[in-house]
C-alpha cells in the first residue's frame, strides 16, 4: 500500500490530525484538507508526502479545487477519509435556529457528499480503477444524545450515504465503509470529563479513549484489498453509556 494517495478532511485537529499522521507514517501520500491552513501545516510537520490544501468542505468549488490539486500533484486518489464535522447546536428542535441546523447539515452531510462525489469520479476514471472511501459516522449514527437533533440527523444520513456509495461503487472497484466513533479524546469531547447530559436527565462524566486507536482502525480498513470491505465498524470507550441501558 506504500505510496497510495489519501485525502483526509478535517485534518487540522483531533481525529483528522491523528489519522493523517498515521497514514503518512504508513507510507501514504496524504492531502490534508481543512479550513485552517496554519493548523494543516502543523499536521503536515514538513513531511515531504503531505499536501496542505485549505478547504471548505461545504463549498462545491472549494472541494473541486482540493481534488484538482491532488490529481495535479499525484495523478490519482486511492483513499478518502471523510472526517470533517461539527457538533452543531444543542437543544430541543424548537430551540434550534434554522441557520445553525443548515450549517451543521452543510458541514457534516453536504461536505461528505461533495468530497465523496469528487473522489468517486477520480477513482472511477483512473487506471488502475478503484479506491476506498471511509466515512466518519459517530455513535450518533445509531442513537442520539439529548438535544442533538442536527448532529444526529446528519450522522444517520451518513449511514445512508455509506450504503449507497458501497452499492454504486461495486462496478468500479470502489469500496466504502464507515467508522462509528464513541468518545475518542479530542478537543470536541473535552467537556465529557466534566459531565454530559444523559437520557435520564442526569449529568455524568464519560470515559474517553486514545484517538490513536481510531487511526489504527482506519489503517486496518484502508489496507484491505479492494475486493474486501468493512462496511461498518464501531470503536468506542469500553465503559461509555452506549450498550444496554447506560
Amino acid at each position: 500500500m506504500d505510496g497510495d494517495v489519501a485525502v483526509v478532511t478535517g485534518a487540522g485537529s483531533g481525529i483528522g490530525r491523528v489519522v493523517a499522521t498515521a497514514l503518512l507514517g504508513a507510507g501514504y501520500r496524504v492531502a490534508l484538507a481543512g479550513r485552517r491552513g496554519a493548523a494543516l501545516e502543523e499536521t503536515a510537520g514538513g513531511h515531504a508526502d503531505a499536501l496542505v490544501v485549505p478547504t471548505d468542505v461545504g463549498d462545491a468549488d472549494s472541494v473541486a479545487g482540493l481534488f484538482a490539486a491532488v490529481l495535479q500533484r499525484w495523478g490519482r486518489v486511492d483513499l478518502l477519509v471523510n472526517n470533517a464535522g461539527m457538533f452543531g447546536p444543542s437543544g430541543t428542535v424548537d430551540e434550534i435556529a434554522v441557520e445553525d441546523w443548515t450549517a451543521t447539515v452543510t458541514t457534516n452531510l453536504t461536505g461528505s457528499f461533495l468530497c465523496a462525489r469528487e473522489a468517486f469520479a477520480a477513482m472511477r476514471a483512473q487506471e488502475p480503477q478503484g479506491g476506498r472511501i471511509i466515512n466518519n459516522g459517530s455513535l450518533s449514527a445509531h442513537v442520539p444524545r439529548p438535544g442533538s437533533a442536527a448532529y444526529t440527523s446528519t450522522k444517520h444520513a451518513i449511514t445512508g450515504l455509506t450504503k449507497t456509495l458501497a452499492l454504486d461503487g461495486r462496478p468500479y472497484g470502489i469500496a466504502c465503509g464507515q467508522i462509528d466513533i464513541g468518545n475518542a479524546a479530542s478537543d470536541m469531547t473535552a467537556g465529557m470529563a466534566g459531565g454530559v447530559p444523559q437520557a435520564d436527565g442526569s449529568i455524568r462524566p464519560e470515559p474517553r479513549f486514545d484517538p490513536a486507536h481510531v487511526a489504527d482502525a482506519v489503517l486496518m480498513m484502508a489496507r484491505l484489498p479492494l475486493d474486501a470491505n468493512v462496511p461498518f465498524m464501531t470503536i468506542m470507550a469500553t465503559n461509555m453509556p452506549f450498550l444496554g441501558r447506560g
